[in-house]
């Protein structure tokens, strides 16, 4: 993260000196060169946040935006290259690193309206790496300019693309934070369950948004973009489905790892001493699954 900071700060330097550079090229107008094809070097920082089964807002649960809890923010920032075709369409490989995290105990102030949301009191924490391949589409770049014409410096788009994500749920049990994929929390490859088979840490992702660009000069840039991205898996957080029976543990897992399995499969007991979960009680809502999402302010140098 430092490093990609250090890059964004370096790219943004660059601005002093291009309007020197810029004198080397052949130009529509006094701000923009003629070049069917360009390449774009940059950076960003936002934050990320993430909409799972944990955290959220009141209620049993809202779909998408409308479970938001930007308290959980975290920043990102990621290093790009773009090609670009007469300004209209780009494609750009992109590597952003970043943090989610989402905690039930957020909803301590409107947990009567939870309906046990709040007690189920679980918690995760994860780094996010994504590499991505991403396509930007500019409508107003579409038309048709002839020499001497002003080219927009005001540019909004549409962004899509495909692309790979790795991420490590964890919870924090007694001062370390632990990973929750191999506990199987809710029985992944276990023989009584084998509808739930272990997910993979490293999956597919579909990123998809809006974004603004404005032209500072003719070889600098700077963005504005908010991103979702499409998940095919509900295990971002580690939790999805129900209860399973906890004494199944001790014949798959021996020593901390069963330790940490049965502590961390159900937390509701530190809420409530008493509480006892009964098998199959949800645990979470396998109907939708997880997500997450950046906004991010984005410069670049035109090469």
């Amino acid at each position: 993260m430092k490093k990609t900071l250090i890059i964004f700060l370096s790219i943004l330097l660059m601005g002093v000196s291009v309007q020197k550079a810029a004198a080397q090229y052949e130009y529509h107008d006094d701000l923009y060169f003629s070049k069917n094809y360009v390449y774009e070097v940059g950076a960003s920082i936002g934050i990320m946040n993430c909409f799972t089964d944990l955290g959220g807002t009141k209620g049993v649960g809202k779909s998408f935006i409308k479970d938001r809890n930007l308290g959980n923010s975290q920043i990102d920032a990621s290093i790009y290259v773009s090609l670009m075709y007469k300004y209209a369409v780009a494609l750009r490989l992109e590597v952003t690193l970043g943090h989610v995290k989402a905690d039930d105990k957020s909803l301590e102030s409107v947990k009567t309206t939870t309906y046990g949301r709040y007690e189920r009191n679980l918690s995760f924490k994860s780094k996010i790496n994504e590499v991505a391949l991403i396509a930007e589409i500019h409508p107003r770049y579409f038309k048709k300019f002839d020499d001497g014409d002003k080219l927009p410096r005001l540019s909004p788009y549409l962004m899509g693309g495909i692309g790979f994500f790795k991420f490590k749920p964890q919870a924090k049990l007694n001062d370390e934070w632990v990973n929750l994929q191999p506990l199987s929390t809710e029985g992944q490859g276990f023989a009584e369950y084998p509808d739930r088979k272990p997910y993979n840490l490293t999956q597919l992702v579909i990123p998809v948004g809006i974004g603004v660009k404005y032209k500072i000069n003719p070889l600098l840039n700077i963005s504005l973009e908010c991103a979702s991205r499409i998940l095919f898996t509900d295990y971002l957080d580690d939790v999805s489905t129900t209860y399973i029976d906890p004494s199944l543990y001790s014949h798959y897992f021996s020593g901390s790892q069963l330790n940490n399995a049965l502590l961390l499969n159900d937390r509701q007991k530190e809420l409530n001493p008493t509480h006892n979960s009964s098998i199959g009680w949800q645990r979470g809502n396998p109907g939708n699954n997880d997500s997450y999402f950046t906004f991010s302010i984005k410069i670049a140098a035109l090469l």
